[in-house]
């Protein structure tokens, strides 16, 4: 039943993802309403995937790829439609959808067999890591999305060629604002995540680190870059286009680990 959600979710995010970005060429409410509610409909199936899941395996369903690859796309999903119950922002749709559709994609390619928890990962320290590393990691997605916005609406105004796209992205001091906002809440999601994993790793090995596993160190490597943006940002005064750029950058450095590093089990 979980894998016809997820099938039933990877259709209407298609759809949304369509409309948002035809959003970009054609600014039309009645459109943008209507890419809002196909992209709901999507969460609502998206969301009962999970818990599908959860009720047949019996434990937190990020466990391999399909599962980390379906949570990750529904916590950005989530955190996008936190955001717009704050603010009318429809554009960032055209830039989020794309990203959670793309990882549904990847899933969708991978074995969807639930399989029993081996030793190490039969325990309680499970979920409390899954969740705060996994939300940290979405709120500091849309952040990045914020920045690319950043970016392209910057060299607009640097080319002094004002086009419709200007006019449809919000301000460089919204964004930057917004950007900042993200992830003022998503780095210490993100470092309680690498607590909490440490603190796992101690209970089951002996150690808080094991430097011989990629994913503590890539994690760390994350965790000094998003420490040194949010340093000179608050101290050294960055703004604008320096701190768009390592925005973007550590997004990406945590997309490749994600895909690459993140999963419990093959």
């Amino acid at each position: 039943m979980d894998v016809h959600f997820f099938y039933l979710a990877l259709f209407f995010y298609s759809i949304a993802t369509v409309g948002y970005l035809a959003y970009l060429v054609w600014v039309k409410k009645p459109l943008w309403k209507a890419c809002r509610a196909v992209l709901v409909a999507g969460f609502l199936f998206h969301t009962a995937s999970i818990v599908a899941r959860y009720a047949e395996a019996g434990y937190t369903p990020v466990t391999n790829r399909f599962e980390s690859l379906i949570f990750f796309s529904w916590l950005l999903v989530a955190v996008y439609l936190a955001v717009q119950t704050r603010y009318t922002l429809p554009v960032l749709g055209a830039f989020v959808t794309p990203l959670a559709l793309g990882l549904l994609l990847m899933a969708s390619f991978r074995a969807k067999a639930i399989l029993p928890l081996d030793g190490q990962l039969d325990s309680r320290w499970l979920p409390a890591h899954v969740w705060f590393a996994f939300l940290g990691d979405a709120l500091l997605g849309i952040s990045a999305c914020f920045a690319a916005m950043y970016l392209l609406q910057e060299k607009i105004l640097k080319k002094k060629k004002i086009g419709p796209l200007y006019y449809r992205l919000p301000s460089l001091e919204i964004l930057d604002r917004l950007s900042y906002r993200c992830i003022s809440i998503g780095f210490p999601l993100l470092t309680v995540g690498i607590l909490t994993g440490s603190i796992w790793l101690k209970s089951s090995q002996g150690a808080y680190i094991n430097w011989q596993d990629g994913r503590q160190t890539a994690s760390l490597l994350i965790w000094f870059l998003y420490a040194g943006l949010l340093h000179g940002r608050l101290i050294a005064g960055w703004r604008g286009r320096r701190i768009a750029w390592m925005n973007v950058i550590g997004f990406l450095v945590i997309l490749v680990t994600f895909l690459q590093l993140s999963h419990f089990q093959k």
